[in-house]
């Protein structure tokens, strides 16, 4: 017997066991569901039903019986016929590849999500889905903090993925809004590892700088620390030249500073939340070994590498113990750590702001540019500018009410 294929649209005011209400009636007619999907905004609804059912008198009454019970209901009602050709087609691009885009800012404008989903648009991409990550923003009262999230979730071929990235790095800059792009693969959806900077990302200061204002040096070691930092200089060289401008400082400061390190903004929030879902953390710094363990047990973190003090008689000599931790050697215990949990590459994550932090941002699954140099942003995969640390949940696809649970 021949069957007809309807898509059944409904919107309306949004009420508990209207989708009971509608399947009942398609369950009567033994309708065979082919899709569903449902949104609803500020209590409106907009539910949509694909449905298989015999043609004849069968299609003709059920049509008629949801036609009914929608009136009933005080909902509308729309039924578009669908022919098995473009039903076929539609079933086809379930093989196309799937990208994930994040859209993040204080605030999120029509201007913003326009300009970003015509880059979509122009590629001949297909919007699967839209959702809104963070909660409900209030009118009437001020946010403490304001922040907004969009993900996008889009299908389809892309020739050069460098030349797409580079667009909506484009629009961020034109239009101060974060734009994160990353392929919906399983790695994505299976994240376990995070690898942290620390100074100017896990903390809102540069310790080395800290340091070099209490021993009197603070303007020579922070020019240093600037042309490290956009890359001017190499990161050994300069490390080896603050060190010997350290010398003779006393060890007691070291508990001063750490004790009054500046947590970044939204820092406590993202490791409460990738604690609880069983992430692994680490701190890979080009910072001090004194400070990351402090940090380490401020914020309940895994592992900790760093650069190692050498201290005598109760002052700083100027040099350091062990390797010096640099772009490269972060890079290496990323994959260290990752080796030893028995964790692919693919799902591991680094956060950085300068230019040593290229090499694991690179290497990482996500490398996240967080609040970072132009040099830095320009080359690695994502970046987050406009908001705190907690918005790497994001950018794995944590709605807020998956957060603030755990509060």
């Amino acid at each position: 017997m021949a069957k007809e294929i309807f898509l059944l649209n409904i919107s309306g005011q949004d009420k508990p066991g209207l989708t009971a209400s509608l399947t009942s009636v398609l369950a009567e007619y033994k309708a065979k569901v082919l899709d569903i999907g449902q949104a609803n905004i500020h209590d409106t609804l907009s539910l949509g039903i694909l449905f298989e059912i015999h043609a004849g008198s069968k299609s003709a009454a059920v049509l008629k019986d949801l036609l009914f019970k929608s009136y009933e209901l005080g909902i509308k009602a729309k039924f578009t016929p669908i022919s098995l050709e473009n039903y076929e087609k539609w079933v086809g691009l379930q093989g196309k590849d799937r990208y994930i885009v994040t859209i993040l800012g204080e605030k999120l404008t029509a201007q913003q999500i326009s300009q970003v989903t015509e880059i979509i648009s122009q590629k001949n991409l297909n919007i699967d889905s839209i959702k809104r990550l963070t909660g409900r923003t209030s009118l009437v009262k001020k946010e403490e903090y304001p922040r907004a999230c969009i993900q996008l979730s889009i299908r389809g071929h892309i020739d050069d993925k460098r030349e797409f990235t580079l667009k909506f790095m484009q629009i961020s800059r034109d239009l101060d809004v974060d734009i994160a792009f990353q392929e919906d693969n399983i790695y994505r959806r299976n994240r376990r590892l995070v690898c942290f900077d620390m100074d100017s990302t896990l903390i809102q200061a540069e310790v080395i700088d800290k340091l070099a204002e209490l021993a009197g040096v603070g303007d020579e070691v922070k020019a240093i620390t600037e042309l490290a930092m956009q890359g001017e200089i190499d990161f050994s060289e300069s490390f080896i030249r603050r060190m010997k401008l350290l010398k003779g400082l006393s060890e007691e400061v070291l508990h001063e500073v750490a004790v009054n390190l500046p947590l970044t903004k939204g820092a406590r929030r993202l490791m409460t939340t990738l604690k609880s879902y069983g992430f692994k953390t680490a701190i890979l710094s080009g910072g001090f070994t004194y400070f990351g363990h402090y940090l380490q047990k401020e914020l309940g973190m895994d592992y900790v590498y760093a650069n190692q003090l050498e201290i005598k008689d109760g002052v700083l000599t100027g040099g350091y113990l062990g390797d010096i931790v640099d772009g490269n050697k972060k890079a290496e215990y990323l994959k260290e750590i990752a080796l030893k949990e028995g964790i692919d590459i693919s799902q591991t994550i680094a956060v950085g702001d300068g230019a040593n932090d290229l090499p694991m941002l690179n290497l990482a699954g996500l490398g996240i540019a967080f609040h970072a140099k132009p040099k830095v942003k320009d080359n690695a995969q994502s970046s987050i500018s406009s908001i705190g640390l907690d918005g790497v949940l994001y950018l794995l696809g944590y709605h807020d009410r998956h957060i603030d649970l755990l509060d």
